[in-house]
C-alpha cells in the first residue's frame, strides 16, 4: 500500500504538509503543492488507501466523546464528522461525557472495549488525564477537539479562540468604548483560558488598563452569566460594552438585560464568542464571533484517517479560523 510518507520523499516536503494538500488544512505554496499532487499521481497514492487502515481493525467504527448538553454546536460536529466517517466505509459510536471527568473516563475505555479503530474526544474542563492516558496506553489513534489540550500526545483541531476576541475589543473601541466587561466561560476549560488571553490582548494593544472588576465568571452557563451581568451592572462604574465567552452565557446575559429593562445596544454594547441561528433575529441583532464546526469535524476525520496510516507522523495542532459577523448590538448599522 503507498503511504503518505512515499508521496511526502517523492515530493521533497513533510508528512505533514502532504496531510496539508490532501485535507485542504491549510494553505500550501502552489509550487509546492503542485508537486505534492504530481508525486499522488505517479505513486497512485489515493484516500481510499487510508479507508483501508481505518477498516484495518476489523471494527470499521470510530467513536466520539463530548458533552452535546453542554454545546450544542457539538450536534454540527457530530453531523461533520459522521458524513465524513460514513464516506470511509465506516461508523460512528457517539457518548456523551456530560462535562465530568469519571463519566468521560467511563465512556472512553467503553469505547476502547468495543476496539473503535479511532476516537474523536473533546476534553471535559477538569480531570481529563486519566481519559487521555487511557487513550495513550491503548495506542488507538485519537484526535482531540475543540479543546487543544495535549499537543505533545495527540492531534489536535479547533476554532482560534484567542484573536477573535481580541477582534472584538477592537471593534468595540472602535465604537468609543473603554470599559468593556467580560463574562468569562467555565473555569479550567482551554477555550474560556483561551478567549480569556484574547481579551486581555485587546485590551493591552488599544492602550487599556486591566480592570479585575470588569472580568466576571459566567460559567459557561445561561443562569450564571446573568448573575454575572448583573455584577457588572452594580458597579459604581459600569461597563459601557460586554462581551461574552460563548453561546449560552450570551442567553443568559440578553434574559438579565431584558428583565432589568436595560436595552442593547442604547444603554450597553454587547457582543459574544459563538454566533447562533436566530442572532439576526433579536431586536438588536447581535455581533458575535462564528466558529467553523462543519470544518473542524471533517478537519478531525482527516487527521484521524491520517495517523491511521502514518501512526510514527508528528503530531500536529490546526487551528480553523474563526469569523466575525457585525449586526447592530455594538452600535452598528449592518
Amino acid at each position: 500500500m503507498v503511504r503518505m510518507r512515499d508521496v511526502a520523499q517523492l515530493a521533497s516536503v513533510s508528512v505533514t504538509t502532504v496531510s496539508h494538500v490532501i485535507n485542504k488544512t491549510r494553505a500550501v505554496d502552489p509550487e509546492t503543492r503542485a508537486r505534492v499532487l504530481d508525486a499522488i499521481a505517479r505513486t497512485g497514492y489515493r484516500k481510499n488507501s487510508i479507508a483501508l487502515a481505518l477498516a484495518k481493525g476489523g471494527t470499521q467504527s470510530v467513536g466520539v466523546a463530548l458533552s452535546a448538553l453542554s454545546n450544542p454546536y457539538f450536534a454540527e460536529l457530530v453531523t461533520a464528522i459522521e458524513a465524513r466517517v460514513s464516506e470511509l466505509g465506516s461508523t460512528l459510536l457517539l457518548g456523551e461525557t456530560h462535562e465530568d471527568a469519571e463519566r468521560e473516563y467511563d465512556l472512553v475505555t467503553k469505547l476502547l472495549d468495543r476496539r473503535v479503530d479511532g476516537v474523536v474526544l473533546a476534553p471535559t474542563a477538569n480531570g481529563t488525564d486519566t481519559a487521555l492516558d487511557a487513550l495513550v496506553r491503548s495506542g488507538v489513534p485519537a484526535v482531540l477537539v475543540d479543546r487543544l489540550v495535549a499537543p505533545d500526545r495527540f492531534d489536535q483541531v479547533g476554532s482560534d479562540n484567542r484573536e477573535p476576541v481580541a477582534t472584538l475589543v477592537d471593534h468595540l473601541v472602535g465604537h468609543g468604548h473603554r470599559r468593556i466587561g467580560y463574562v468569562a466561560g467555565r473555569s479550567g476549560l482551554a477555550t474560556s483560558i483561551e478567549r480569556r488571553q484574547g481579551y486581555d490582548d485587546g485590551l493591552t494593544r488599544n492602550g487599556i488598563a486591566p480592570d479585575p472588576a470588569l472580568v466576571v465568571d459566567g460559567g459557561s452557563d445561561g443562569t450564571l452569566a446573568g448573575q454575572a451581568m448583573r455584577r457588572l451592572w452594580e458597579l459604581t462604574s459600569r461597563p459601557t460594552a460586554v462581551i461574552t465567552g460563548n453561546n449560552y452565557m450570551t442567553v443568559g446575559v440578553l434574559r438579565h438585560l431584558e428583565h432589568a429593562g436595560i436595552v442593547v445596544p442604547d444603554d450597553l454594547a454587547l457582543c459574544g464568542f459563538d454566533d447562533f441561528e436566530w442572532a439576526e433575529l433579536m431586536r438588536s441583532p447581535l455581533t458575535a464571533i462564528a466558529q467553523d464546526w462543519t470544518a473542524i469535524g471533517t478537519t478531525a476525520v482527516g487527521m484521524l484517517r491520517d495517523r491511521l496510516a502514518e501512526p510514527d507522523r508528528p503530531f500536529e495542532t490546526v487551528r480553523i479560523p474563526a469569523t466575525l459577523i457585525v449586526r447592530r448590538s455594538c452600535g452598528c448599522s449592518g
